[in-house]
């Protein structure tokens, strides 16, 4: 089974991931990306490669990261320790400080046992799947072992997080003077930086989910659990809130009234927005196969082209870097301002989502309503033979299902790519159609594709 994942290497802490493994990830990422053309002209110069780390605030992140930085230092490269800070952080200091690539100990959204390690390429950039592939296959090769002077230096990056903040603070389009927000921090790691940056912005904050303690990361809390930010807004009478997940490189949004603005509402907000305004490029807005069909027909209304990619924020910044298109993201909330960031970054969609209401003088819901969001029912069905999605009978289904639903419906069969399962998806104008040919389609593909 391939060590990587979909976003880099995740699992339990002490059970899949050790420090024995982050060590030896470590020293196979030093020999694979540790000497490139940038590391061999720093040598040149009689420097060593240098990295940038960082990490979430869950407990297992110490030793970790300790790992992670012993594995580079001895293998000649030097660390620049940045501690805990957001995931789209540590990629944008990868950039500011040139480094050769950076290393985020992670597990984003997932409880506090797990933990995970997330490289970034130079520029901050995440890996292609062969780059990958080479690092795995490296953590059974010979490593990088300099001694005396050539091993490398661990040094705290002691202005890491005021480099995020100013660099956020510069990309806004109009400040947040008179906006009342409530934060979600997910006890993560945004719980310093993302309320200290609101605050610089021009905004009143209230701040829930900001007292990490190294295990109750997104207990409870944050984008995957809104009920408590849903309350909060409504107690204070906050404009709007707006929750993280553990590494904030997502952002969900609850308007004034408590009802929850997805990825896809915060997308049509920003990319109409940056349309008007002119720094929409190409007028395209990147989304992923899962988008709600609501949220194309708002763009299709506005002029506004959509280019839709596999699930996987990766794919979204693939197809964004591919056309040089300058919004993009998903449904869960990773939203890419490629003018700003390399990947999701939930800070980033929280300001300017803000800042667009502070522009306007419009409420959230007023802004989200420029999308009719389809109702969207999702039926998992298991025990099949996913390699055979495309059995004929099953593709008629899917035929005669749209045609019946026309403009206002959409289907989607997705193969898992871990289990014999089959994912169908059906978006109609009520909840009941959807249900309905759902639960039609599903039963086509338990008759034709059962094990």
């Amino acid at each position: 089974m391939p060590l990587f994942g979909t976003d880099g290497v995740r699992g339990l802490a002490n059970g899949i991931l050790t420090a024995d493994l982050a060590l030896s990830l470590a020293q196979a990422t030093a020999v694979v990306l540790g000497q490139g053309r940038s590391a061999e002209a720093r040598r040149a110069e009689g420097r060593r490669a240098a990295v940038v780390i960082g990490r979430d605030p869950r407990i297992s992140g110490e030793f970790l990261s300790a790992a992670v930085a012993a594995g580079l230092a001895a293998s000649g490269i030097d660390v620049y320790d940045a501690g805990v800070i957001p995931t789209p952080g540590l990629a944008f200091l990868v950039a500011d400080r040139d480094a050769d690539f950076g290393v985020m100990v992670s597990a984003s959204h997932n409880p506090a046992p797990d933990n995970g390690i997330k490289i970034f390429a130079r520029g901050g950039v995440k890996l292609p799947d062969i780059v990958e592939q080479r690092i795995e296959q490296s953590m059974s090769g010979a490593k990088l072992l300099p001694t005396g002077g050539d091993v490398g230096r661990i040094r705290r990056f002691a202005d890491a997080e005021d480099r995020y903040v100013l660099h956020l603070l510069q990309s806004l389009p109009h400040r947040l003077d008179g906006m009342h927000v409530v934060l979600d921090c997910a006890h993560g790691a945004a719980a310093g930086v993302s309320p200290e940056t609101f605050r610089d912005a021009g905004a009143r904050v209230t701040v829930i989910g900001a007292e990490p303690d190294g295990v109750n990361i997104n207990d409870g809390v944050g984008s995957t659990h809104l009920d408590q930010l849903t309350a909060a807004v409504l107690r204070t009478g906050a404009d709007v809130g707006i929750a993280h997940d553990g590494d904030a490189d997502r952002c969900l949004a609850v308007d004034a009234q408590g009802r929850v603005i997805d990825g896809d509402q915060i997308m049509a907000i920003l990319a109409a927005s940056m349309h008007e305004r002119g720094v929409l490029r190409n007028d395209t807005l990147v989304t992923t196969v899962m988008s709600n069909l609501g949220l194309h027909m708002a763009m299709r209304e506005r002029g506004i082209h959509v280019v839709q990619t596999a699930v996987g924020d990766r794919y979204v910044v693939e197809a964004m870097n591919e056309g040089g298109h300058s919004l993009g993201g998903e449904q869960s909330g990773h939203v890419i301002m490629s003018d700003f960031a390399t990947t999701g970054d939930g800070l980033l969609t929280g300001l300017h989502l803000v800042a667009e209401m502070a522009r306007t003088g419009k409420t959230l819901a007023e802004l989200a309503s420029i999308m009719t969001v389809y109702p969207q029912v999702m039926v998992n069905v298991r025990d099949v033979d996913r390699s055979r999605v495309s059995d004929e009978g099953v593709q008629q289904a899917v035929r005669e299902v749209e045609a019946e639903l026309g403009d206002t419906g959409r289907v989607l069969l997705r193969a898992s790519g871990t289990e014999q399962l089959v994912r169908v998806m059906v978006e109609a104008a009520d909840e009941d159609s959807a249900e309905r040919y759902a639960a039609r389609l599903a039963d086509v593909v338990r008759e034709r594709l059962g094990l």
